[in-house]
């Protein structure tokens, strides 16, 4: 048979646990790795400095917690704790040394099964991948790097500093120049500003990258006409933000889930021939009850870790009318996707873990389309978001990426550095966030305007 899918569409949000977000599924599908119920879940977190008393997992989660979890490298290697994943809560209550009680225990609780009605009806109806962990037990931008090219080159950090960040050089092979030597078409669709032009070989590429508003007209043409790999990046600043970092409300990045569904379902021709992955970049800081297995370092870049363990488990499914309803157990993690894509379009090599990570084809094991797929998903009404929240550390590593992109590749004029300076050093979070993505197409533009009006 060949292969039915010849579109793939992932999607990755940002910073929730598998057991936070997916764990309730256990109340559908017995034998997946979630949170037993409350008063038989042995998975605790003892509190700090007190360690009498324990946190317990309960499905109380809320749709936004008050404060951003930490999670960097020396973060994550506290609350796993050599594998016992029992210091959560104390790796928390040292940087929020003032957190109430209850925000404790939003670092350990999940969702109640249909908490998140969009996310939790996909799950129902396709496959759920219940051990898909992140790459590398740190934040964001390692994490980001490792989906789209397999290596970090060695950085676990991200950029601390608005006008003066450590931006790295990040020069490594990535998918998309893979697909660009199999003549394998593909587009990044993004909210704001992509992450993924921080990778310099990206840069060779702006024509490639779309607003999402231009998703929905993509995708409602001929299905030959639209990529045949996709990557969607939410919106991460703003009124408009979507990606589910905290402290945001969740209910937007439902927003953003649901409209990439519907809109893939909406045509047949389309649908019948995609796969559709949803997945986190990581853990954000919050509760996971199964240990990170090793793995191997994906270059010699080992001197500040050696990438010999996994991050923590992230949300993931596999979307599509040729996979069943269930869970899928495979030990995968987001070189895994590049795996599955690598073999394939027979792509080029991505470093070594790439060749030697699980693959999810085997999940994709149907012989004929099925023909019960829920029509459309709807989610519910967020909370409107805070015009003078501070930025959270992944939007502070973004800003700066977008003053080092205008400065030295936009080569904008000395007015409109000015002026956006002027805004990022500003309390105001919507001026702040108008400026970084005024950055990024001005940059986009120097490509022409069809990048800007999606006519690419």
């Amino acid at each position: 048979m060949a292969d039915p899918i010849q579109h793939v569409v992932v999607l990755m949000l940002e910073n929730n646990s598998f057991d936070r977000m997916l764990g309730c599924m256990n109340s559908v599908y017995p034998e997946l790795d979630g949170p037993l119920p409350p008063g038989q879940n042995p998975f605790t977190n003892p509190d700090y400095p007190d360690a009498s008393h324990s946190f317990a997992q309960l499905p109380q989660a809320t749709h936004s917690v008050p404060v951003d979890p930490d999670h960097d490298l020396d973060d994550v290697l506290r609350q796993i704790n050599q594998g016992d994943c029992k210091g959560f809560v104390r790796d928390f209550v040292q940087h929020s040394p003032q957190a109430p009680t209850d925000e404790r225990y939003q670092i350990m609780d999940y969702f109640s099964l249909d908490d998140l009605p969009v996310l939790h009806t996909l799950a129902r109806n396709f496959t759920i991948c219940d051990h898909w962990f992140s790459s590398v037990p740190g934040p964001t931008w390692p994490n980001r790097f490792f989906v789209h090219s397999g290596t970090s080159l060695g950085h676990v950090d991200m950029p601390s500093g608005i006008f003066h960040p450590a931006l790295h050089f990040y020069d490594q092979p990535t998918i998309y120049q893979r697909l660009q030597e199999k003549d394998v078409s593909w587009r990044i669709y993004y909210g704001d500003v992509p992450q993924s032009l921080l990778m310099i070989k990206q840069l060779e590429f702006p024509t490639h990258y779309r607003r999402m508003e231009s998703f929905a007209a993509d995708a409602q043409g001929p299905a030959d006409a639209f990529p045949q790999y996709v990557f969607i990046e939410p919106c991460y600043f703003g009124a408009g933000q979507n990606d589910q970092h905290p402290p945001t409300d969740v209910v937007r990045g439902e927003q953003l889930i649901a409209n990439v569904y519907n809109i893939l379902r909406a045509n047949e021709e389309l649908w019948q021939s995609t796969l559709f992955v949803l997945l986190y970049d990581e853990h954000g800081g919050f509760f996971d009850h199964v240990a990170p297995p090793p793995t191997i370092a994906p270059d010699d870049n080992t001197n500040k870790f050696a990438f010999n363990q996994l991050g923590v488990r992230v949300p993931a499914l596999l979307i599509s009318v040729w996979v069943d309803p269930g869970v899928f157990h495979a030990t995968l993690d987001h070189t895994s996707l590049l795996r599955y894509l690598t073999d394939k379009w027979q792509l080029g090599p991505l470093g070594n873990r790439v060749p030697q990570a699980n693959s999810f084809a085997s999940a994709i094991a149907r012989t004929s389309a099925r023909q019960d797929c829920v029509m459309s998903v709807t989610a519910s009404s967020p909370q409107p978001i805070d015009p003078q929240m501070p930025f959270n550390a992944h939007q502070v590593a973004l800003a700066a990426f977008t003053h080092h992109l205008e400065v030295n590749h936009t080569q904008a004029d000395d007015q409109t550095i000015a002026a956006h300076a002027r805004a990022m050093a500003s309390a105001d979070f919507t001026a702040q966030s108008q400026a970084v993505s005024e950055r990024v197409q001005d940059f986009l533009a120097k490509a022409g305007p069809q990048v800007l009006t999606g006519r690419a």
